[in-house]
């Protein structure tokens, strides 16, 4: 099969300069190849899916610039166990919308035909944990990032329990762009395991129109929440107006968020926009904003934070957080009845897809290239098997209900 991968060989390409130092650019178009890799074997709970479409993560970001470690450790140590992803090409991409070709033969709820998205999470199911919340499960494993065979490819191997039923008003690239990030940005603000959003909650969203952000935004409002969104420029400011974000911070009319002066500054725009201080702060940039997320908090809030896209070392000054009572959650990923509660929201039509971009397979280096620089907005779309945009639709009443003007937002 055809597919987007990045090769053992290519380890050390960049040498071992931190990104972003010393004017190196681990330009990912170096390292993603397109070409053939073998088709796996399938295992009893496990599904073959033609993909239809993908979408970008910055997970394959991290796989393309080998970074924090080379991906090909995680394939090393699940190779132990199974050995069928031990290879020297990493086949990448996190989500994916398509049809189940054949199942392993202890998938009982799916069946060849059927259309479905996949969602990120790939645990054994026969640990404990797994029942109470996936995402605490000793091997959790996100697929096409720690597994081999995932969406940027014709053909995807996934866990029986990582599909969902794909919502009928969507088009292949469209249905593929969602999972990951909404389910991610629900985890962290709606359900139990994150921040427990309730009604009237001032909700501070850093890249509030980017994979993550723009569903953190979204949810917000759904929730009764009131979203604070925080972007670099003015047309992307535009866009969370249309989006329905009445509150919005441009970030660059500030120098940075190295210091108390700095976090006071932010502080006293979102008083002076809401009136009060965030009850929660939605974080995912990490080293550079870390330190104004817990001080702008208010008195026990709470910061939420998914990853660190600007640096893992986080600075912050622990007084803000002890002495007024906040607390910092961590949230990765999805479990299957989060993802299951998203993609029903998705198929309500109660959220959107944020697609922004579409590329072909074969130039899966250069969409990777656009969310690697920050180039885009919401999510960035590929298609593998689908002839063209726009195909997959079969509820054309439902979206005619929705709207175009709302799904293609984003466009």
């Amino acid at each position: 099969m055809r597919a987007a991968y990045v090769h053992k060989e290519d380890v050390g390409m960049f040498g071992k300069t931190p990104h972003g130092t010393d004017g190196v650019d681990k330009d990912v178009r170096r390292s993603i190849r397109v070409g053939e890799v073998p088709v796996p074997e399938l295992l009893p709970d496990e599904v073959l899916v033609q993909v239809m479409a993908s979408a970008i993560n910055f997970n394959t970001v991290w796989t393309a610039m080998f970074e924090p470690i080379p991906s090909f450790a995680f394939l090393e140590r699940l190779g132990r166990t199974d050995p069928r992803h031990d290879l020297p090409t990493h086949v990448l991409g996190s989500d994916a919308s398509g049809v189940v070709v054949t199942t392993g033969e202890a998938v009982r709820h799916w069946r060849p035909g059927q259309k479905v998205v996949t969602t990120p999470a790939y645990v054994d199911s026969q640990d404990p944990i797994t029942h109470h919340d996936s995402m605490l499960a000793a091997d959790l494993r996100a697929w096409g990032f720690e597994t081999n065979f995932g969406g940027l490819a014709e053909y995807a191997v996934v866990k029986a329990t990582q599909l969902l039923p794909k919502p009928a008003h969507l088009t292949w690239e469209e249905a593929a762009c969602s999972m990951l990030c909404a389910s991610t940005a629900y985890r962290m603000l709606v359900s139990d395991n994150g921040a427990r959003m309730k009604q009237g909650d001032v909700v501070l969203v850093w890249g509030a129109t980017g994979g993550l952000g723009s569903y953190g935004v979204q949810l917000v409002r759904n929730g009764g929440g009131i979203p604070v969104g925080v972007v670099g420029t003015e047309a992307k400011a535009a866009l969370l107006k249309r989006m329905g974000c009445e509150h919005v911070i441009d970030r660059s009319q500030f120098e940075h968020f190295d210091d108390e002066k700095a976090w006071r500054a932010l502080g006293a725009e979102i008083r002076r926009l809401v009136g009060e201080d965030p009850d929660i702060v939605f974080e995912h940039t990490g080293k550079e904003t870390f330190g104004a997320s817990v001080y702008v908090a208010r008195k026990g809030g709470k910061i939420v934070t998914c990853g660190s896209s600007s640096g893992y070392a986080h600075e912050y000054d622990n007084r803000h957080l002890w002495m007024k009572l906040k607390s910092i959650i961590g949230s990765h990923g999805a479990n299957y009845q989060e993802c299951h509660e998203v993609n029903r929201l998705i198929d309500k039509g109660m959220i959107h897809p944020t697609l922004s971009a579409v590329y072909p397979l074969e130039e899966a280096a250069e969409a990777a290239r656009a969310v690697q620089t920050n180039r885009h907005v919401g999510k960035v779309g590929v298609l593998v098997q689908a002839e063209r945009e726009g195909l997959g639709v079969d509820d054309p009443g439902k979206r005619a209900r929705i709207g175009e003007e709302r799904l293609r937002l984003f466009r």
